[in-house]
């Protein structure tokens, strides 16, 4: 079993930045692909970035390449996303998820899900 608990989102402008973290308990933290994905109202839930169990390797939604980073600690059990360049359309709750999914841009193939963090970016 694995808890996650995201924090980091808040208010902004456009143009600000921000760092969401996601932290989970259990051992097996470092065993499992970390998602973030995000829920905008009317929408269903979107990829945005994932990291493999090694943090070698990295996967972006085109919506925010090059503006979103992905990263993750693995002794401390967190995974972040840094946010920069941050545009209204990028308003939505912000949730990571662990699992060993085949397809990393799928929310249904990741087992565990934090309870989310909202991000609003507006002027």
């Amino acid at each position: 079993q694995v808890q996650l608990v995201e924090s980091g989102g808040g208010p902004v402008q456009p143009g600000a930045s921000l760092r969401l973290s996601c932290a989970a308990s259990g051992r097996t933290f470092s065993s499992y692909t970390m998602g973030w994905f995000r829920l905008a109202p009317g929408k269903e839930r979107d990829f945005v970035a994932a990291i493999s169990v090694s943090g070698l390797r990295t996967y972006y939604a085109d919506s925010v390449k090059g503006r979103f980073t992905i990263s993750r600690d693995n002794a401390k059990n967190t995974v972040y996303l840094q946010m920069n360049s941050l545009k209204p359309e990028d308003t939505a709750k912000y949730y990571c998820a662990a699992g060993r999914p085949t397809t990393v841009w799928v929310p249904s193939k990741y087992d565990y899900w934090g309870q989310g963090t909202q991000v609003t970016v507006s002027s």
